[in-house]
């Protein structure tokens, strides 16, 4: 097994919903098991600004799936919950980026490893950080409370939502 990470955002729809079940998913993909939740954050958008607020998210997998097998996975989940690829940083209803996968770096035309944009990110460090800590070590030496404190601030707050559904929600569905 392979321990690696992944990035979890929407902001269309019910964004909760969709991170919640997107978690659901990859626990039941086969030989893959989710070891950890960060809190559930609420971001501006880092695109245009006309477009709802995000949750972002991550989580910890130990999974026996290759990179590039998992990254097809995880597309196929944003399908499934009705992501359309219309623009850059455009709004979606389900936003899952393989951000590390354990100490492999890795360049191609469909997956670069660590994510490219992992260090920019506070929507993803912050969330990081809640599974490994801030004194974790990313591939480049620097350590997690490092790149938290150079990153560009994105007004990320915690959204005080939970990863399971409020009963009366959870009743309907």
């Amino acid at each position: 097994m392979t321990a690696c990470f992944v990035g979890l955002g929407a902001n269309l729809g019910d964004s909760h919903r969709a991170l919640i079940q997107a978690a659901q998913d990859i626990e039941r993909l086969s030989a893959t098991t989710v070891t950890g939740r960060s809190s559930i954050y609420r971001s501006a958008p880092m695109g245009p600004q006309n477009q709802p607020d995000y949750l972002n998210a991550v989580i910890a997998v130990d999974t026996a799936l290759e990179p590039l097998a998992l990254l097809d996975t995880l597309q196929f989940l944003e399908k499934k919950a009705g992501r359309v690829r219309k623009e850059h940083w455009g709004p979606r209803t389900l936003d899952l980026d393989l951000l590390i996968y354990d100490t492999v770096t890795l360049q191609s035309e469909r997956l670069t490893l660590p994510h490219p944009g992992l260090i920019d990110r506070n929507f993803v460090l912050r969330p990081l950080a809640d599974i490994v800590g801030e004194q974790w070590q990313l591939q480049d030496g620097s350590t997690l409370a490092q790149r938290l404190k150079a990153c560009p601030d994105s007004d990320l707050s915690d959204s005080s939502l939970g990863w399971s559904l409020p009963e009366s929600e959870a009743m309907s569905a």
